[in-house]
Protein backbone atom coordinates (compact mmCIF):
# COMPACT_ATOMS: atom_id res chain seq x y z
CA UNK A 1 0.00 0.00 0.00
CA UNK A 2 1.22 3.32 -0.30
CA UNK A 3 -0.24 6.23 1.21
CA UNK A 4 -0.77 9.51 -0.27
CA UNK A 5 2.12 12.10 0.88
CA UNK A 6 4.15 9.46 2.31
CA UNK A 7 7.12 7.46 0.92
CA UNK A 8 6.39 4.76 2.94
CA UNK A 9 5.26 1.45 0.95
CA UNK A 10 4.37 -1.19 2.51
CA UNK A 11 3.57 -4.24 0.33
CA UNK A 12 0.20 -6.78 1.21
CA UNK A 13 0.35 -10.67 0.50
CA UNK A 14 -3.09 -11.62 -0.08
CA UNK A 15 -3.88 -15.62 0.62
CA UNK A 16 -7.60 -15.68 -0.64
CA UNK A 17 -10.49 -13.17 -2.22
CA UNK A 18 -14.38 -12.86 -1.47
CA UNK A 19 -15.80 -11.10 -4.43
CA UNK A 20 -19.24 -9.40 -4.94
CA UNK A 21 -19.80 -8.96 -8.77
CA UNK A 22 -22.51 -6.60 -9.97
CA UNK A 23 -23.57 -5.25 -13.36
CA UNK A 24 -23.59 -1.50 -13.14
CA UNK A 25 -24.26 -1.03 -16.72
CA UNK A 26 -24.35 -1.94 -20.28
CA UNK A 27 -20.68 -0.95 -20.41
CA UNK A 28 -19.35 -1.25 -16.72
CA UNK A 29 -19.30 -4.77 -14.12
CA UNK A 30 -18.44 -3.42 -9.92
CA UNK A 31 -16.02 -6.31 -8.01
CA UNK A 32 -16.22 -4.74 -4.48
CA UNK A 33 -12.84 -7.91 -2.94
CA UNK A 34 -12.77 -8.66 0.36
CA UNK A 35 -9.67 -9.89 1.32
CA UNK A 36 -7.80 -12.58 3.23
CA UNK A 37 -4.30 -11.57 3.93
CA UNK A 38 -0.99 -13.64 4.75
CA UNK A 39 0.18 -13.74 8.40
CA UNK A 40 3.17 -11.79 7.53
CA UNK A 41 1.25 -8.95 6.22
CA UNK A 42 -0.95 -6.27 7.80
CA UNK A 43 -3.32 -3.64 6.83
CA UNK A 44 -2.52 -0.04 7.95
CA UNK A 45 -3.60 0.86 10.99
CA UNK A 46 -5.76 3.64 10.11
CA UNK A 47 -8.12 1.55 7.67
CA UNK A 48 -11.35 0.29 9.23
CA UNK A 49 -13.03 -1.39 6.81
CA UNK A 50 -10.49 -2.14 3.78
CA UNK A 51 -12.38 -3.61 0.48
CA UNK A 52 -11.35 -2.95 -3.00
CA UNK A 53 -13.60 -1.71 -5.84
CA UNK A 54 -12.28 -3.16 -9.31
CA UNK A 55 -14.06 -1.45 -12.38
CA UNK A 56 -14.22 -3.72 -15.31
CA UNK A 57 -16.12 -3.85 -18.95
CA UNK A 58 -18.55 -6.46 -19.51
CA UNK A 59 -15.91 -8.34 -21.17
CA UNK A 60 -13.91 -8.46 -18.44
CA UNK A 61 -10.87 -6.22 -18.92
CA UNK A 62 -9.82 -4.44 -15.86
CA UNK A 63 -9.89 -0.16 -16.27
CA UNK A 64 -9.29 0.41 -12.55
CA UNK A 65 -8.57 -1.09 -8.95
CA UNK A 66 -9.33 1.83 -6.32
CA UNK A 67 -8.50 1.01 -2.96
CA UNK A 68 -11.71 1.48 -0.33
CA UNK A 69 -12.06 2.07 3.66
CA UNK A 70 -15.73 1.67 4.77
CA UNK A 71 -17.01 1.85 1.09
CA UNK A 72 -15.15 5.04 0.08
CA UNK A 73 -11.82 6.03 -1.56
CA UNK A 74 -9.56 6.32 0.53
CA UNK A 75 -6.02 7.63 1.00
CA UNK A 76 -3.96 4.65 -0.22
CA UNK A 77 -2.92 3.01 -3.84
CA UNK A 78 -2.14 0.13 -4.20
CA UNK A 79 1.52 -1.19 -5.35
CA UNK A 80 2.61 -2.99 -8.35
CA UNK A 81 2.55 -6.35 -6.97
CA UNK A 82 -0.79 -6.19 -5.20
CA UNK A 83 -2.30 -5.10 -8.88
CA UNK A 84 -0.22 -8.07 -9.57
CA UNK A 85 -2.03 -10.07 -6.93
CA UNK A 86 -5.65 -8.57 -8.10
CA UNK A 87 -5.39 -9.06 -11.70
CA UNK A 88 -3.98 -12.60 -10.98
CA UNK A 89 -7.69 -12.92 -9.59
CA UNK A 90 -9.86 -11.28 -11.90
CA UNK A 91 -8.28 -13.16 -14.77
CA UNK A 92 -9.08 -16.54 -13.82
CA UNK A 93 -11.40 -17.85 -15.95
CA UNK A 94 -14.05 -18.57 -13.17
CA UNK A 95 -14.44 -14.96 -12.54
CA UNK A 96 -14.43 -13.97 -16.65
CA UNK A 97 -17.26 -16.56 -16.90
CA UNK A 98 -19.27 -14.81 -13.93
CA UNK A 99 -18.64 -11.34 -15.49
CA UNK A 100 -19.70 -12.73 -18.93
CA UNK A 101 -22.83 -14.78 -17.48
CA UNK A 102 -23.68 -11.53 -15.23
CA UNK A 103 -23.06 -9.23 -19.15
CA UNK A 104 -25.13 -11.33 -20.80
CA UNK A 105 -28.20 -10.88 -18.61
CA UNK A 106 -28.23 -7.18 -19.75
Amino acid sequence: MIKYGLDRITELKFRSFQPTIELRNEQWVDIVLRFELAPETEVPDDLIDFTALVICTIDGTIAQMVPLDEGCDCEYQFTVGEKEQITAFITQPHIQAEIRKLSSLS
